[in-house]
């Protein structure tokens, strides 16, 4: 039987630094949870749990210090952490030698293994995460893709750091394969000096319909001035990163009409375990006590909170933390998590569904939810639609050829900065000159 002991959990936040619009959603949901983590009441069969928080500055060195602090002088039971493709594993790897359970959340879980130098199925005796795959990402942007028809070119606008060769690494491009699309890579640009006229010639003189990226906001939108300006007019772009929930207006031509994956909306049919706050409660509450437009990482960011309470609440030291933490099923505000299922050791899964940016109403973006393969039960709330100018056509039934010339923007699923690397490349025509 599991004392009543009071457990330490370190939250390791980007409270500043570049990531710091990241770690908003985590401070809230802390913040929101600790009175109920600190006294869960009398019966309800919990730990009480104490919050210790720390900045990572959005720097993984200081990220490494401010974990080993919590461990060797605080002594947490159990470290939480999300953001940032270097900052998270920075942490993450930190706690496996330390022997110091951790969770974190966002970007593709293939990242979490290729980021700490280990290949995928590679079994962590302490650290665990939850999120989605690139193969995940690759299937939810097909979908979209063959909202246009079937056989699609693609081009890839990829750069050359961390998440151009993560999506290098095969596994989008067999999805890709597998469905019946042909990847065309010109070879990469560098992140916030690209040449991306060079990029845009490459896909017309390809035959490209359909670009899917990868890239900043301020990178699309200068790829997409460029591509205009030579007469490229894809019918479809996907991409992802912080095109997933933009927290400044992106440079024109903006982001309505873009599409991306959706991994938590206020639509999503879950409920808390602490408290049974539903999805569409905890947006309203977030947007009421901030003034801020919901984001998709505040509901994973809440289910750190939950899993951490669930698990503490029959398990004690850190090894019994990290032994329950392998087989943990538990109910979320972010859905189902289920480590005993995988998709591979250490790692929950968590469903996408495809979304596109359009102009709103009470804020000045939204993010409308056009599919749901993967989410069934989901209710939609509007379909995929063109975000072409005033004259062109509009997206073609599936199963048809739309007319050249449509114009709508996708983008795909990316946290952060995260990516992964690997040798291996995508079907593709040799690099432009």
């Amino acid at each position: 039987m599991v004392r009543q002991t009071e457990a330490r959990v370190g939250v390791v936040v980007p409270r500043t630094g570049r990531l710091a619009e990241l770690g908003l959603p985590l401070t809230f949901a802390g913040e929101l949870l600790e009175p109920t983590l600190a006294d869960p009441g009398r019966g309800s069969g919990r730990r009480p749990i104490r919050l210790l928080w720390r900045d990572s500055r959005s720097d993984p060195d200081h990220a490494r210090l401010v974990t080993t602090e919590l461990v060797r002088e605080q002594g947490v039971h159990l470290i939480l952490t999300m953001a940032g493709s270097h900052v998270l594993p920075a942490v993450a790897a930190t706690c496996e030698e330390l022997e110091t359970p951790c969770l974190s959340t966002t970007f593709p879980w293939q990242a979490y293994y290729a980021a700490r130098g280990v290949p995928p199925g590679h079994t962590f005796r302490w650290t665990y995460h939850f999120g989605w795959g690139l193969d995940d990402i690759a299937d939810v942007f097909a979908d979209m893709w063959e909202r246009l028809g079937t056989g699609m070119t693609v081009g890839c606008l990829w750069n050359t750091h961390f998440q151009g060769t993560t999506l290098r690494n095969g596994v989008f491009e067999a999805v890709a394969a597998r469905r019946g699309h042909r990847l065309i890579d010109p070879g990469g640009y560098t992140e916030a000096n690209g040449d991306f006229e060079a990029c845009a010639a490459h896909f017309l003189r390809n035959g490209v319909e359909i670009v899917t990226s990868a890239a900043t906001t301020d990178d699309l939108a200068a790829f997409r001035r460029h591509a205009d300006r030579l007469g490229l007019r894809p019918r479809l772009i996907t991409s992802s990163r912080w095109l997933t929930y933009p927290f400044t207006p992106p440079e024109p031509p903006g982001p309505d009409g873009i599409a991306t994956i959706v991994y938590w909306s206020p639509r999503h049919p879950c409920r808390s375990s602490l408290g049974d706050m539903t999805a569409a409660d905890l947006a309203a509450l977030y947007e009421r006590h901030t003034g801020r437009q919901w984001l998709q990482p505040l509901g994973v960011a809440h289910a750190l909170f939950e899993v951490a309470a669930h698990v503490l609440s029959s398990a004690e030291d850190r090894g019994d933390i990290a032994a329950t933490l392998a087989t943990t099923r538990v109910d979320t505000v972010a859905g189902p998590l289920d480590w005993a299922k995988g998709p591979a050791p250490n790692i929950a899964a968590i469903p996408l569904i495809g979304g596109q940016w359009r102009a709103g109403t009470r804020h000045p973006h939204e993010l409308a939810l056009v599919t749901n393969t993967r989410l069934p039960e989901l209710v939609l709330s509007e379909d995929l639609r063109s975000g072409a100018p005033a004259g062109v056509p509009p997206l073609a039934p599936r199963g048809a050829r739309a007319e050249r010339g449509s114009l709508t923007h996708a983008v795909g699923p990316w946290y952060g900065d995260a990516a992964f690397a690997s040798p291996a490349t995508p079907t593709s025509s040799s690099p432009p000159s």
